[in-house]
């Protein structure tokens, strides 16, 4: 639902931006402000968006309690929502798992596979959807000539969907479930949606399908303003899938200087990173495949190299090793800067899953998504479109590298620095985007049909600019990132002048 302001984006953004005001907010205190938010989100005597007043205030107090980066609570605790809130100002409360939590009691309890009759069915004469069960689960009705099905012996195949003439027969399936590549999502004893986090990557498909909202990941966006505020020098990351994201006119160098007026830094695009990780894991390849390995996986995306070795673990070793983009510019920031804070803010849920890594906290200190970002300047009153443009907005990637945010771009950037390097080489490249279609990509792999081959593999259909953290529809981000991609100087990504800091950063 990208590109589309729903209700849910709507409240999504209203608690991003009380967060981060109650964080900017050094008058008065945190424990006092979440009280109150509930009442003024949702104001009034009478339910806007759920028949219940108090069910939708109850809500909205654990959406903001999970912004805050503290733990989902049930339905039987009765504690206020201030409860333990001084943990919000220590760094690790970001990192207390789950990341990923269904809101018990503002899930519908869909059913997981249902398949019916509706009101279209016509009573026709052909009633083919009789003749093709295989388990007689479809009768008439002997006044109105209109199809049943039994739901005790229904199988679920779906052939009385594909044959119905009126479409009358419909297959209705849990949408947090059906957008879950992982199969991670079930019903729990009251028919409530239940995540199996030993399935779960934190691609947060579910959290953006959920159309009654009730899945929500937690957040660091308290965190990133009270360690600026405390002399922290905080350095944003900020990822490749950015342009166009928070507006058609707001360019590059609006962003920047939008971002150094909250009090960063400086900002630094992950493209460069990109660049670095192009090329690295293009010499990797050289090397490795297929002498020590039958194929090579990138690693950017880490809900996909999760599901990898989560499902292939006899094949976790055809990960690349090499360094995500996320982590290589955290990398190149620290080592310029030493004392410094860094921030990635991206498209990704699964980017905070990556930032959990014991070998990535030192590097990346916290992790903010495009719309967690779009609150913080709402709460400052920033408007994006008219803040004069800073000329240093650019930094020194390449097309490939800015290319990183679209499915495809990836392999591509990796596939050109090896015909750059290696003009004798050919590399034969396959690709899967959704981690559904991911998993059949590795299933064959290891069947021995990519074989020598690089594979691509993207969580989020359509790639980064489709993650769970972005607010466009995803094929005006694509076209709005190849757009932004050309305008680079180098096309390459070993052609920038960062390629020569790689060893340095790999060590």
């Amino acid at each position: 639902m990208r590109g589309v302001e729903t209700r849910i984006q709507e409240i999504r953004h209203r608690i991003f931006t009380e967060v981060a005001r109650m964080a900017y907010d050094t008058e008065h205190p945190a424990e006092s402000r979440i009280e109150a938010l509930p009442y003024e989100i949702i104001p009034g005597e009478v339910g806007n968006f759920r028949n219940d007043i108090f069910l939708e205030r109850a809500i909205v107090g654990e959406r903001l309690r999970l912004a805050m980066g503290l733990p989902c609570r049930n339905a039987a605790e009765h504690a206020p929502l201030s409860d333990n809130i001084t943990a919000a100002d220590k760094p690790e409360t970001y990192y207390t798992p789950p990341l990923i939590n269904v809101i018990k009691f503002a899930c519908n309890g869909c059913k997981e596979n249902h398949v019916f009759v509706t009101d279209g069915c016509q009573g026709c004469l052909a009633h083919p959807c009789v003749e093709v069960c295989p388990k007689d689960a479809i009768t008439l009705d002997r006044y109105s000539g209109r199809s049943h099905i039994d739901q005790e012996k229904c199988i679920k195949c779906g052939r009385c969907v594909d044959v119905c003439a009126y479409h009358a027969i419909i297959r209705q399936e849990r949408p947090c479930a059906a957008a879950c590549g992982m199969d991670a999502i079930q019903n729990d004893k009251n028919g409530k949606a239940h995540i199996d986090y030993d399935k779960c990557v934190s691609c947060g498909m579910c959290l953006v399908n959920c159309p009654f909202g009730a899945i929500a990941d937690k957040s660091q966006i308290f965190q990133v303003i009270r360690a600026m505020q405390s002399g922290e020098r905080v350095y944003a990351a900020v990822a490749p899938a950015f342009v166009g994201q928070f507006g058609p006119k707001v360019t590059p160098g609006k962003l920047r200087a939008a971002m150094m007026q909250l009090g960063f830094a400086d900002i630094i695009e992950v493209a460069v990173g990109a660049d670095l990780c192009a090329t690295q894991e293009a010499e990797d390849f050289v090397k490795e495949v297929p002498e020590k390995l039958p194929f090579m996986a990138t690693s950017c995306c880490p809900a996909w190299s999760v599901m990898a070795k989560k499902l292939f673990p006899d094949y976790a070793h055809c990960v690349s090793m090499a360094l995500t983009p996320m982590t290589l510019t955290a990398r190149l920031i620290k080592r310029e800067h030493p004392n410094a804070k860094v921030v990635f803010i991206g498209p990704c849920a699964a980017k905070k899953l990556e930032a959990m890594r014991r070998s990535v906290r030192s590097e990346v200190d916290f992790v903010l998504t495009f719309e967690e970002m779009s609150g913080i300047f709402a709460a400052r009153d920033l408007d994006l479109t008219t803040i004069e443009e800073d000329p240093h907005g650019v930094n020194d990637a390449s097309t490939d590298g800015r290319n990183f945010a679209v499915s495809g771009g990836v392999a591509q950037a990796v596939v050109n620095v090896i015909r750059d390097r290696f003009p004798d080489r050919e590399i034969q490249v396959a690709s899967a985007e959704g981690l559904r279609e991911c998993r059949k990509l590795l299933t064959a792999a290891k069947a021995g049909k990519y074989d020598g081959y690089l594979l691509e593999g993207m969580a989020c259909p359509g790639g980064c600019v489709a993650g769970a953290g972005t607010m466009q529809p995803v094929k005006k981000s694509q076209v709005a990132v190849g757009l932004y991609a050309k305008q680079a100087e180098h096309r390459t990504s070993n052609e920038t002048e960062h390629i020569k800091e790689l060893d340095k950063l790999v060590d």
